[in-house]
């Protein structure tokens, strides 16, 4: 399958006072053109900074350095400031989490609009503009002419983020990415916009990639899943056969810790301890010291996400690669 996004080694460390944050560490993971491909883990897992590199957009005191950042094909490393500023939105454009905090309080939507889409073609006219954004809001189900005279405070946090979404296909961009999509909204809310992404991929082709410390939220959408934890991806597959079959512990822990509507509560089982400290990770595995399954190699050789025939191999010391299959968690 073609790929649209690569990372090569990928790491971002930040360096602070007591010692530096390794925040996305030696990644190296391929992404589908045209799928929704969906990055899972808890807060601090590294998923909003390893996306954040596809836009060069990491904050101070971050440091990017990887052997590749490509999106297709283009190197976003060695890209100058004036082919970066074209790049972005046009290429990828980024849904940030908490979007509605993205737009601006004392301007209109339609402004808003018009000045993005000015900012990159310069030579727009106002019918063309207007034309763009009615059939975008119309797109993801907004009136146009009651949402371009609107302020921001006048909408609800739904309405809110389908008018970000609405922005981030002003351009036509080939990838989007959307953090934590649906956060502080209902679960009504929720299903709507994730039929309109799906709406966005399945007409449009665009490749979208999805934020999400919640593992269930995502499984409605997502072709593939890749589940990141103490910054590095441990495990990337189709989206069935890592809910039908997970591989690693983590991602294991992840499933079994989501409520379900059928089954009895005391079946839930959360991920003991905490996430680790970034200043001063475990040796060997990040996981295993809340890892019921380790090993005494856990404890002091860190496995690696491996690229196969097949897609990738979970970075477990349970997986042996001598083997035809991988172990599969129960």
């Amino acid at each position: 399958m073609e790929n649209i996004i690569e990372f090569e080694r990928v790491n971002v460390d930040f360096p602070l006072r007591g010692g530096t944050v390794q925040a996305v560490r030696d990644v190296t993971l391929r992404i589908p053109k045209g799928k929704v491909t969906a990055l899972v883990g808890e807060s601090g897992s590294g998923k909003s900074t390893l996306a954040s590199t596809l836009l060069r957009m990491v904050s101070a005191p971050g440091v990017i350095s990887a052997n590749g950042i490509r999106v297709d094909g283009k190197d976003v490393l060695q890209m100058s400031e004036k082919a970066l500023r074209q790049y972005r939105w046009s290429d990828v454009s980024m849904v940030f989490q908490a979007a509605q905090n993205s737009l601006n309080p004392v301007v209109t939507i339609g402004e808003q609009i018009t000045e993005t889409y000015r900012a990159h073609k310069k030579d727009a006219t106002e019918r063309e503009i207007e034309q763009r954004a009615t059939e975008l809001l119309e797109y993801v189900k907004l009136e146009p002419q009651r949402m371009m005279r609107a302020y921001p405070h006048e909408l609800s946090g739904g309405m809110k983020q389908r008018v970000m979404i609405a922005f981030s296909l002003l351009l036509e961009p080939k990838v989007v990415i959307l953090d934590e999509p649906t956060t502080a909204l209902d679960v009504i809310t929720q299903d709507y916009i994730f039929s309109i992404l799906e709406k966005i991929n399945r007409e449009l082709g665009i490749t979208l990639l999805l934020l999400s410390h919640d593992i269930a939220v995502v499984a409605k959408v997502a072709d593939y899943l890749g589940v990141m934890y103490a910054g590095k991806v441990v495990e990337f597959d189709d989206i069935h056969a890592i809910f039908e079959h997970p591989k690693h512990p983590y991602t294991a822990g992840l499933l079994k810790a989501v409520p379900s509507l059928i089954h009895d509560l005391d079946q839930i089982k959360p991920i003991p301890g905490a996430s680790p400290n970034l200043l001063k990770l475990p040796f060997g595995c990040p996981f295993h010291p809340r890892c019921e399954l380790a090993m005494s190699a856990c404890k002091t050789i860190e496995p690696e996400l491996v690229p196969t025939e097949e897609g990738y191999r979970p970075a477990c010391h349970l997986y042996d690669p001598d083997k035809e299959e991988a172990a599969t968690i129960k």
